[in-house]
């Protein structure tokens, strides 16, 4: 009888792709990440192919870019008629179990408007076992830490409030919050998985175990909060003034101008931009806290894997939803089309390529590639209509041929539920709220509806301070990029029934 084969893949939420020690970042410490990357292989140019959570989380479990599952905002509904990694995993045989959420809206002609669904931002997206849901006002954790006679506020985001009033002046760190660490919604999520990997047998498992954090309330629980000084973190990548920063683009102007402190502390004030740098270092601060803690858990699944005996009969893959500004160009949360929104960590282990244990790879590597690694891995077929491809000949030390040269990821910036009401920015339709961006070791291009383009030479201007759209010298490689962006979005059209045709002997497949 063939060995088993077991998955875990684990999905945090809003981890910087540049926030991993393995990779040389100067503060943030993850030793237990650091050994899975020293026990797999990391991709250091793993993109998220859009943001905030819900259109990230479809194209990580659809294996679809987000124009072609149009899920284009949280509370947007996905489409019935996509697939997604849980249906092809119960064609393999497996039962999905799966803990954290998905943020997705359902289809609206597929059940009534009065479906309750509909009044939640995000439901579990079909297909999944659900262990233990976090869905988005978290009534199951608040209900976990009643169940353990944890004293919960009335209101129950308030635990995320400071223990204590905030030290100010150089090198404080920001207070604990409210709720102890054994309490945590990083131990919540932690104690679910270790509960389902217990029971879980001897029959083929596959867990998605997804983790809240490093997602705001940027405020950690003690000893978490004061693990990095402020004042040895990185400082912010932003221009002079805020007024600097917004004169580059018209959407970055708008955003510097609503970005709210309020939306990433429980008892923030003012809007993000408003934000010294002492505060900034402050927050990350807490931010790589927070890092700390999910490491320190991930440490403790691991070796569960190991004592139980089925780490060597275990994929693990290790990624993020997608990134955080956290300061740099004056913005807070994932949004626009600066990197730091859209980096992503991607660690994946493969117990059967012990030769390429360790590795680094520099080649692009997206979202939309984790499903169809996985299904490979699994010996399962990968649907013709996933956009993304396999990693598996890097784990194996091999780089393709014909493997992608850039990256590639979008970005809808219409209102969604917080702004019900709200018109869409600076006189666009919702419609016309899209951008999409292609980049690669040298050039970035930014697409626009309705909206002027950007351009950046990477290499005399990694931070994208200086736009060249205007510059005549560049003119070329602007219409280079932007037909290799139009090539891109033509070769992965929609593409659901593309490959049959019908003939005189009948229904043909010509995939």
């Amino acid at each position: 009888m063939a060995e088993a084969k077991n998955v875990l893949l684990i999905v945090v939420d809003q981890w910087r792709g540049d926030t991993v020690s393995y990779l040389g970042h100067p503060c943030v410490r993850t030793p237990h990440l650091d050994a899975l990357c020293r026990d797999g292989v990391t991709f250091r140019n793993a993109y998220t192919q859009c943001v905030p959570c819900g259109p990230a989380r479809a194209s990580l479990l659809t294996g679809l870019y987000m124009m072609n599952h149009r899920a284009t905002q949280n509370g947007v509904p996905l489409d019935a008629r996509h697939g997604n990694l849980a249906h092809a995993l119960r064609q393999a045989g497996y039962d999905p179990a799966f803990i954290g959420y998905t943020t997705t809206t359902p289809d609206p002609r597929t059940t009534s408007p009065a479906d309750p669904r509909f009044s939640a931002l995000g439901e579990l997206m079909a297909g999944w076992t659900p262990i233990a849901r976090l869905d988005p006002a978290r009534r199951p954790y608040f209900d976990w830490l009643r169940a353990r006679e944890v004293d919960v506020p009335a209101d129950p985001n308030d635990i995320w409030l400071p223990a204590e009033p905030n030290p100010a002046g150089p090198g404080a760190t920001l207070a604990a919050s409210r709720i102890d660490s054994a309490h945590s919604d990083t131990s919540w999520a932690t104690e679910h998985g270790l509960a389902y990997l217990r029971g879980a047998g001897a029959q083929p498992w596959f867990l998605h175990l997804g983790y809240y954090r490093p997602h705001p309330p940027f405020i950690a629980p003690s000893p978490y909060n004061a693990l990095y000084d402020p004042d040895e973190v990185p400082p912010p990548v932003r221009a002079a003034t805020p007024e600097a920063e917004a004169a580059q683009h018209p959407l970055l102007a708008y955003q510097l101008g609503h970005v709210e402190q309020a939306k990433f502390f429980r008892d923030g004030a003012g809007l993000g931009r408003n934000m010294d740098e002492a505060a900034v270092r402050r927050m990350r601060a807490a931010y790589y806290g927070l890092i700390s803690e999910i490491d320190e858990h991930l440490g403790r699944i691991v070796a569960y894997l190991k004592e139980s005996g089925q780490y060597d009969n275990t994929l693990i893959v290790f990624t993020s939803d997608h990134g955080e500004q956290l300061g740099d160009h004056y913005l807070l949360g994932k949004q626009g089309y600066f990197d730091e929104s859209f980096h992503i960590p991607l660690v994946i282990r493969d117990p059967g390529a012990p030769g390429t244990h360790g590795g680094i790879v520099d080649s692009f590597a997206e979202s939309v590639d984790v499903m169809p690694t996985i299904l490979e891995w699994l010996g399962a077929p990968v649907p013709r209509v996933c956009d993304g491809a396999s990693l598996r000949p890097f784990l194996d030390g091999k780089t393709p041929a014909d493997w992608r040269a850039q990256a590639h990821y979008e970005y809808d910036f219409r209102p969604y539920y917080e702004a019900a009401g709200t018109p869409p920015p600076l006189g666009l339709t919702i419609d016309q709220c899209g951008l999409s961006i292609i980049r690669d070791a040298r050039f970035k291009y930014v697409h626009f509806d309705a909206l002027p383009p950007l351009f950046f030479d990477l290499q005399a201007d990694p931070n994208q301070f200086r736009d060249l759209t205007g510059d005549p010298e560049y003119a070329a490689e602007i219409l280079n990029y932007a037909q290799k962006m139009l090539s891109w979005r033509m070769h992965h059209a929609e593409r659901t029934l593309t490959g049959y045709s019908s003939s005189p002997a009948g229904l043909l497949s010509v995939a």
